[in-house]
Order: C-alpha cells, then structure tokens, then sequence
C-alpha cells in the first residue's frame, strides 16, 4: 500500500495526536495545583447586555478534549486507509474535522451562546457526514436525525432567550446562588429536554441507529466521544442545578427505559453497525440515569471510558465490513478469529471492556455506578433497569462474538480475508491499549482520594451473577437450531414490537416529523404561496402594473386624452361649483 506521506488525513493526524498531549500535560498540571482558568473576551455590549467569547480550562474539560483529541486522531488515521478509493477524501477529512472543531468549542464553552454554535455545528456537520454515501436511505436518515435534533437546538435557543433575564449568558455563574430559585426551574426543564434529543433518549431515540447510514469512521467517532456525549456533557455541567429537580427523576426513569430497550432490541438486530449502535443507547441509558441519581463524576468517568473501546469496535466492525465486500448482516460472518486474528483480538477485548469484564476499561466504571445503585435508596424498578440491562449487556455481545468468530463462515465460496492492512491496525491498536489502561488510569486520575463500597456478599457478587446468567443466555440462543426459531412465531406480534425498538422509529417518522412536515407543506400553499401572494408580491405587482399602463398611455402626449382629461375635470369642478 502506498504510503499517503503529506496527505491531509496525516498531516490532520499529527496536528491532532499532539494537541492531545498538549491537553493530556495541561490537564495534569490544573489537577495538581487545582487549576481552573477563565478566559472572557466582550465583543459587544449593549443595555446592560454583555455578548461575550468565554473559554472555561478546568481538569473536566482538557481531559475530555484530551480524549476527543485522541479518538479523533486515531480516526483520521484510519480513514486515510478506510476510505482510500473516495474521490472526496480530502472533503469527507474536512468534514470529520469541523466536526472535532465544534465538539472542542462546546467543551470549553461556559457560555449559551458558543455553546450553542459548537451543538449546531454538531447537527449541521452530522447531517452532512450521514448522507455522504448520497442514496435515499442515507437523505432519510440524515433528515431523522436533523430534524430530531432540532427539538434540542430549539430548546437551547429559547434557554438562551430565557437567559436574558438574569443579564448573561455564562450559566457557570449561577449553578450555586440562584438554584432555588422559580424560574431556574425553567433552566433545567430546557436543558434536560436538550440533552434528551442529543443522546437519543426515549422518546427521540429513533435517530441513532438510523445515522448508522454514514461511513463506519464517523459512526466510530459520532457514537464513542462527540455528538451523542454533547447531552451527557451539558448536563454534567448543569448538574448542581438539576440535581434536585422533579425532571431529574423522570428522566431516570426514561434512561433506564432506554437503556433496556436498546439492549434488547440488540438481541433482535442482525446489522452488525446497528447492534453497536444500540449498544451506545444503552450505554448513554447507563450515563444519563447515573448522572440523574445525582453521580455526575461517575458519569463522566463512563463516558470516558466508553468513548475508547466504542470507538475501536467501530473501527473493527468497519475492517470486518470491508472484507466481507461491504456487507454488514452477522448471519454471512463467521470463523473471523481464524482469517484475521489481530481484528478479532481488538473487536474480543473492546466486547469484554464493554461487558464489564474484571481489570479492562468498562470494569471500573461499570462495577462502580452497579454499586453506587445497589448503595443508593432506589425503588425495586429502576434497580431491576439496571441489573437487566447489564445482563443484556453480556446477551448481545456473546452472541455477537458467537456469529462472527465461532460459527462457520457463510458469505462465498471464493473469499480473500486478510489482516495485513497496517494502517488500520496502527489506529485500532493505540485504542486497544487505551481500552486496556483507561478504566485504572482514570480512576486514579478523577477520583482523588481512597475508598471503598462495603455490601453485602450476594450484593456485591450481584454484577458478576447477572454477568454470568447473560453469558450463560447468550450461549443458548446462539446455539439454537433453526426449528427452534419456529417457538418464536407463536409471539410474532411480541417480537415485531421488540425489534421495531418499541414502533419508535415509526411514530417519529410518520407520526412527528411526517405530521409537522406536511402542515408546514400546508402552510405553505396556503399563506406563502396564497393569502400572502394575492395581498403581499404579486397583488401589489399587479396593481403596480395597472398604474404603470395608465401612465404609459399619458405619457404617449396623445392631445385627444389631455382635452378628455380636461374636458373630465371643468365637468366635475363645474358640477362641484353648482351643487
């Protein structure tokens, strides 16, 4: 393979890894002296107004930047190789990197507005990477995902507009004096129902799995560290205000919903993207209820830890695509472990950190929020969310690794299956080795002090029984014949509502954006290109028109309308004079 030695996707990689070390050496100096950095810069003020460029540098912002910086990199590596027979590589490079750009922006921002063009930047950018591969299911899932996210962005905007009441729009500075106050209130409802739409909660979760449309290394990038974390970000920053919230508490209630529906809608799926994508909604199910119990320092250690092995099994699952001729259904894969063995390594251990299995990333975050459960007063339901979602958890990926590494290979006869793409490797293996580290090093780094969580025996052994039963479970519908399948079509109605992800992408389809879309086709015709046309444009051209003829012919100077004209007028002054 020829080496792309100044292309744009090297030249983006090296400018990337190295402002990951930058972020990753600023960040252990404020954790060391307890930095926090605020920069403002005014760019205009008016009555009382102050529209101002704030950047906010504390430990939780450069080392999510850090991250970001890292997956992005890693990315852009693989895509100079992913992509290579792309005419547009150079434009699909400057789109990833617009992308990364508006991430960074909303992290550092403490400020609504430039909050709120990083988030916008995020849905414009999204839109254009899914309907890249420029066919009508790519339009419609972009459409889905744009207008979906557009409930968020006007959120954001009327919270803005809201803002405006207290005379900034740095919401840093009001977390700890006006928390009890009424109209904060008002604050948190917007800012939760924003973050719903980015983070594909119930009901707005359609959008997810349908973006899977896009290349397999925006979905690597998208689903792991940026667009889908943006909610999970604000509203860590929100948090001292929401936690007392009574939307806090439906909204745990909601992300636990989601999280269960997508585990297993998961089991149902046969697209090997799809099944990794539901498995991020289930895992952003995991980071909202946590972070909506009031553990927002546990949620951002998920989601970090998250980001890494998420984005390597993307990156995996892309390299397996490829070599199965662009085909993405599990029931033609089968015996990869044997054809590409440093792939399945990434893909094995990036499924087991996913899992929760003991020492790798997922481990320490998931074990720790099961225990804080478990600690916390919760009601039976919530706690069965929990525990049933991380059994489901283990459900899908065993199966998942059943189809692609232990059964038979089912796609050709004649096949070519090679693992000597050294570009992809160098990418997968620097998140293979963050997936091995992150969890310890993270807990370290953002948990400053030494603790323990003392439970009961069968308490604590909870994790790993639930573990084993989803294993044990997995195994079993794996192995199971296809005359077995037939016990299925007795609850065919039941399995059509699980695979359909609860009729969710139907009602928002057809049921929401189908509805607006047509009444404001309805509008439309009616007023713009109705009412408003006969009393606004072309009713005002026409009578323009009439005049302009009238004068026309006065003008032509024809003597025979001048003594009309005059004849016309001595009669009405006379009649006038008169009468």
């Amino acid at each position: 393979m020829i080496f792309y030695k100044y292309s744009l996707s090297f030249i983006s990689f090296f400018f990337l890894f190295f402002f990951m070390l930058l972020n990753f050496f600023m960040m252990i100096y404020f954790i060391m002296n307890n930095i926090y950095l605020f920069i403002e810069w005014e760019i205009v003020s008016f009555s009382s107004m102050n529209i101002v460029m704030s950047i906010l540098l504390d430990w939780m912002s450069l080392l999510f930047m850090m991250f970001v910086s890292l997956i992005s990199s890693s990315v852009i590596y693989y895509s100079g190789s992913y992509m290579m027979s792309e005419l547009n590589l150079n434009r699909f490079i400057i789109l990833v990197l617009l992308f990364v750009f508006s991430m960074i922006l909303l992290i550092i921002s403490p400020n609504m507005i430039s909050i709120f063009l990083g988030w916008d930047g995020l849905g414009l950018v999204s839109y254009c990477l899914i309907i890249f591969y420029q066919n009508i299911k790519s339009y419609n899932a972009g459409m889905l995902t744009a207008l979906s996210n557009r409930i968020g962005d006007v959120m954001i905007l009327i919270l803005i507009s809201w803002m405006m009441n207290y005379g900034s729009w740095n919401y840093i500075f009001y977390l700890n004096f006006m928390m009890n106050d009424y109209s904060m209130k008002i604050v948190g409802l917007l800012v939760i129902l924003a973050a719903m739409t980015k983070s594909a909660q119930i009901p707005f979760s359609s959008w997810l799995p349908a973006a899977m449309a896009a290349p397999t290394p925006v979905s690597a990038l998208v689903h792991s560290s940026t667009l889908v974390t943006a909610g999970v970000y604000l509203l860590i920053r929100f948090n001292d205000l929401l936690v007392n919230l009574i939307f806090f508490k439906v909204l745990l209630l909601l992300s636990g919903l989601t999280m269960f529906m997508a585990g297993i809608c998961a089991n149902y799926e046969y697209d090997l993207k799809k099944i990794i994508a539901l498995s991020t909604l289930s895992q952003l199910g995991l980071m909202m209820s946590i972070l909506s119990m009031g553990f927002s320092d546990l949620a951002f250690f998920h989601l970090l830890t998250h980001a890494m092995f998420k984005a390597l099994l993307f990156m995996c699952a892309g390299v397996i695509i490829h070599m199965m001729s662009d085909n993405q259904d599990i029931r033609f894969m089968g015996g990869m472990s044997l054809y590409i063995p440093l792939t399945s390594l990434c893909m094995n251990i990036s499924n087991l950190a996913l899992c929760g299995i003991p020492f790798l990333a997922g481990f320490y975050s998931k074990d720790m929020i099961l225990e804080m459960v478990s600690m916390s007063n919760l009601n039976l339901l919530v706690f069965f969310l929990y525990y049933i979602s991380t059994g489901l958890t283990m459900f899908y990926t065993f199966r998942l690794l059943m189809y692609l590494m232990i059964n038979d290979f089912n796609l050709m006869s004649l096949y070519n299956l090679y693992d000597e793409d050294y570009i992809m490797l160098k990418s997968m293996f620097i998140l293979l080795f963050m997936s091995l580290i992150s969890g310890s090093f993270l807990s370290w780094m953002i948990f400053s002090y030494p603790y323990m969580v003392y439970l009961p025996f069968n308490m604590k052994m909870m994790v790993i029984y639930v573990t084993l039963i989803g294993l044990f479970m997995g195994y079993l519908i794996s192995n199971m014949s296809v005359y077995s399948f037939n016990k299925f079509l007795m609850v065919y109605n039941l399995n059509m509502f699980l695979t359909l992800m609860w009729f969710m992408p139907n009602l928002s389809t057809y049921g929401f954006n189908y509805k607006f879309l047509n009444m404001s086709n309805y509008l439309m015709k009616n007023i713009d290109m109705g009412w408003s046309e006969i009393y606004g444009g072309q009713g005002i051209y026409k009578i323009l028109k009439n005049y302009s003829i009238i004068n026309y012919v006065y003008q032509l100077n024809n003597f025979k309308i001048y003594m009309f004209s005059f004849v016309l007028w001595m009669m009405i002054f006379i009649f006038m004079v008169v009468f």
